[in-house]
């Protein structure tokens, strides 16, 4: 078990979000940095390789995605052991060291049950938390994961070869100034993304950890198995994994969800490997995770908090016209602002007024006195 010591050493505002930051020791005395953010359920994001839990709230890749979890629970998010603000020199990089780095962090953060969220080689180390404290998790939500490593799938000549060749790009490449070599990664990661999406995630790739670290957690993916722990999982768990995944094989995916009991399967849409906002796939997965996920709060409870107090003048802008019955096309008109804004507007409004559905923000607006104060325009 780590250390119960904390100590708070920054706080960020984020928008409408405030992280505070702590570190904690893992088994080994390894320092590990955690967050926590927002309020609800609490929800742990397992991070991998390329993390970082202040700079993913400054990223387009990933910043969508944390502040969608920040909004309807409370988000302890942290970096494993090598990558991130967590200690970078380690002897231990082993699988099971992970699993440890997870025990700590819940200890310090003073989780009790919790949901656990993890993407591509994260969902490995969830289900094996799960396993061991199957008191204390109480949902699972794995996206684009694996339960057999690269190695573990397929022997052929082919396999092999480009499990070489994955490793020989991290080698010559990820710790120059080259960007080419870092860029066949984002273009397996993000094949969808814009330039500056590109951009940011292979300079991020460069300063989450170093090339030896790297190395090291992608030979160690590529022999991993856990499909006899997937078997054990007994709390509830929701599989969702992008059709056209180049990252980890779709079917990789429908496999973890066949061996995991009563798990449920969530196609989405998608070639990329981390689902970015602007695609039809990612309000498939907000939806997806908002109905699996417990609620934030009960209305009474959002009320207690001020719910509406907390909206900005743009929100309760939107909001006006939402208790309108206006559609986003029109409110998008109406104000003068991108579709993409107002989606943005309704995600944190929802957010705030512990909403699970637009009729449910509707009933609670208008119960607050809006809906008419544009109706003579």
């Amino acid at each position: 078990m780590g250390s119960e010591a904390k100590l708070a050493v920054s706080s960020l505002a984020m928008g409408d979000f405030r992280q505070s930051v702590h570190f904690t020791s893992s088994f080994d005395g390894v320092r590990l940095a955690y967050a926590v953010c927002g309020r609800g359920h609490p929800l742990v994001r397992v991070p991998t390789w390329i993390s970082h839990v202040e700079r993913d709230w400054e990223s387009p890749v990933m910043r969508h995605l944390v502040a969608e979890m920040a909004s309807r629970h409370k988000l302890v998010n942290y970096d494993c052991r090598g990558v991130g603000m967590s200690e970078r020199d380690v002897d231990d990089m082993s699988f099971d060291a992970w699993v440890h780095d997870l025990e700590a962090v819940a200890d310090a953060a003073g989780l009790e049950r919790f949901a656990l969220w993890g993407i591509s080689g994260a969902p490995a180390v969830a289900i094996a938390y799960a396993v061991r404290h199957p008191e204390r998790v109480s949902h699972l939500v794995l996206c684009g994961g694996f339960c057999r490593g690269r190695l573990r799938r397929d022997a052929s000549a082919a396999v092999v070869e480009k499990a070489r060749v994955m490793v020989e790009l991290i080698e010559q490449g990820w710790g120059t100034e080259e960007q080419a070599f870092r860029q066949v990664f984002t273009s397996l990661m993000v094949p969808g993304g814009t330039a500056e999406q590109w951009r940011w995630f292979t300079d991020m790739m460069r300063s989450a950890t170093s090339p030896q670290t790297a190395l090291r957690m992608l030979r160690l993916w590529q022999t991993l198995d856990v499909s006899d722990l997937a078997r054990q999982v007994r709390c509830p768990p929701l599989v969702l994994h992008a059709r056209r995944d180049a990252i980890v094989p779709y079917e990789e995916g429908k496999l973890m969800a066949s061996l995991i009991p009563g798990a449920e399967f969530v196609t989405l849409n998608s070639a990329n490997h981390v689902i970015l906002q602007d695609e039809p796939a990612w309000p498939h997965l907000v939806a997806e995770l908002r109905r699996f996920l417990p609620p934030p709060e009960t209305a009474e409870d959002a009320d207690s908090h001020g719910g509406f107090d907390d909206l900005t003048e743009r929100e309760r802008d939107v909001l006006e016209l939402i208790a309108q019955g206006l559609g986003n096309d029109d409110i998008a008109q109406r104000l003068a602002i991108s579709q993409k804004t107002v989606r943005n507007h309704i995600t944190s409004i929802f957010g705030k007024l512990a909403a699970t559905t637009r009729a449910q923000a509707i009933v609670r607006a208008r119960k607050a006195g809006f809906g008419s104060r544009y109706a003579m325009q």
